[in-house]
């Protein structure tokens, strides 16, 4: 019984995304950013914690990105300019 209501949240969920067309704002590995600037920018921008941000910073420099806030197109621009601002590729998907 408990699968079933944990699967309804989910389908929930997804609709509830999809009705706000909610998208990722990713963040891409560049050679000229050092870590400390892309936590700090991180920090700042998308408001993250210390913690988060060090987290996605690891996974953009192993991975080669990672999606580092979501929400609508609107509230994503902002933080986009802001990263491409401090000299950081970044795109909203």
């Amino acid at each position: 019984m408990d699968y079933e209501i944990q699967e309804d949240v989910l389908v929930e969920t997804e609709v509830y995304e999809e009705l706000l067309d909610l998208r990722d704002l990713v963040v891409i590995n560049d050679d000229y950013n050092t870590f400390d600037h892309v936590i700090n920018t991180l920090i700042r921008v998308c408001k993250h914690t210390n913690e988060q941000a060090e987290q996605c910073t690891l996974i953009i420099h192993y991975k080669g990105k990672c999606a580092v806030k979501k929400g609508t197109l609107e509230e994503l621009k902002p933080l986009l300019d802001a990263i491409h601002d401090a000299g950081i590729g970044a795109e909203i998907q």
